[in-house]
């Protein structure tokens, strides 16, 4: 994600593509429209990316500006977040990405509209990824809703009261997942799944992969096909940690490079030298192996 109210946005768009090989992100409005803000518009920074020769950008879409009332207390007659889809859309927008979904009403209204409009303006609806996030504990629950996810009061006791929050929270996020897929069945709009963990809390974390394993089922179901799910070995990862000294120099770290494979078909070794404080030089081999699960 990265907010238009930046001074150096053309600066930060040029780092991120050349010096650290972006090419997809996700352009996101000021916090708010008051207040002073240096940097692009939203539109402005649309077309800045679009000028980026191997750069490409989704928008978000907030279902909860697509309710009956929030329309009203702008002073309309009816929700107008399709509208601002379809702005977004022929700016050039690749795919849109959601807030948490909690209710699943605003969300079938606004892919029922944006299916509409994308039909009047004869043009192909874009992907929209609908963002899940699970929660076992009344701390998360009002962050979320501090966030603005839309949280029906029935919904939050039936997961805060329940034995196993998490749980139930993962349970009835894919109930919202499949009544959303049924009622907007054939409306052409297509459909991705995130799943976030807003919090540290490991229960939450646990529950997010669990999470995402059932809704990636669930939605793959509805392709009307058999389907199956392989994972394949990446490129091995220097994943690096820092580990505090236990010398009179605490205050530094070092640095601890740790070689990580996956190999499908054989052993692979792999060394890395490290210095400890003191100038002294330690080299130390390390041998991993492993073989994909099939």
């Amino acid at each position: 994600y990265k907010c238009v109210a930046d001074p150096d946005f053309d600066g930060w768009l040029q780092r991120a593509h050349d010096d650290h090989g972006h090419s997809a992100i996700n352009v996101v409005g000021r916090a708010s429209s008051g207040g002073k803000y240096e940097g692009p518009t939203i539109t402005e920074a649309m077309e800045k990316v679009n000028a980026h020769k191997g750069m490409h950008f989704g928008s978000v879409c907030i279902a909860e500006r697509h309710t009956l009332e929030a329309a009203k207390a702008r002073g309309k007659t009816y929700p107008t977040e399709h509208l601002n889809m379809m702005r977004k859309h022929k700016a050039g927008a690749e795919w849109f990405i959601s807030q948490a979904v909690y209710d699943a009403e605003p969300t079938i209204r606004l892919l029922r509209d944006y299916a509409a409009i994308c039909k009047q303006a004869g043009v192909t609806p874009r992907k929209v990824v609908l963002t899940f996030a699970p929660v076992s504990r009344a701390k998360t629950m009002n962050f979320i809703k501090w966030l603005g996810v839309r949280v029906p009061k029935e919904a939050e006791e039936l997961i805060l009261n329940a034995d196993k929050p998490v749980e139930k929270s993962v349970e009835f996020l894919c109930d919202i997942l499949r009544r959303i897929l049924a009622e907007c069945v054939g409306v052409g709009v297509p459909l991705g799944i995130s799943c976030e963990s807003v919090s540290i809390f490991k229960s939450e974390i646990d529950g997010c992969h669990a999470l995402f394993q059932r809704l990636q089922g669930i939605l793959l179901d509805t392709r009307g096909s058999p389907w199956n799910v392989q994972w394949i070995g990446l490129v091995p990862r220097a994943e690096r940690t820092m580990a505090s000294t236990d010398g009179d120099d605490a205050d530094e770290d070092k640095m601890i490079a740790v070689a990580t494979n996956n190999d499908a078909y054989a052993l692979v070794k792999a060394g890395f030298a490290g210095a400890v404080l003191g100038g002294a030089f330690v080299s130390i081999g390390v041998v991993l192996g492993g073989s994909r699960r099939r």
